[in-house]
């Protein structure tokens, strides 16, 4: 588990400019549809819900992100989830960038 505050701050500021996708069941569509570039699962997510997420993300090579928990998720997005997507080329390049 991370606290790596910027990195928490601009995903706030992705969900805020409407460029992340919500919750277990969007993330998986988006993925499906190649319609994501980034996913970020909390570090405490469930084991199926976790090995569901990184199954799909691994096959169609979208990189994850799992260095924060639900709650961090939670407080950087307002909104409780244990997963996102990030569905903005520009804004995936920056929270890449951030998560090093």
């Amino acid at each position: 588990m991370k606290n790596n505050d910027s990195f928490l701050n601009f995903l706030g500021i992705a969900k805020r400019a409407g460029k992340l996708v919500l919750g277990e069941d969007l993330v998986l569509k988006a993925i499906k549809k190649n319609a994501v570039q980034l996913v970020i699962l909390g570090s405490d997510t469930g084991a199926a819900s976790a090995k569901k997420i990184n199954d799909k993300s691994n096959f169609y090579r979208i990189p994850i992100i799992d260095d924060y928990d639900k709650s961090q998720l939670t407080m950087a997005i307002g909104v409780e989830r244990t997963v996102v997507a990030v569905n903005d080329q520009n804004f995936t390049k920056r929270l890449l960038e951030l998560s090093k």
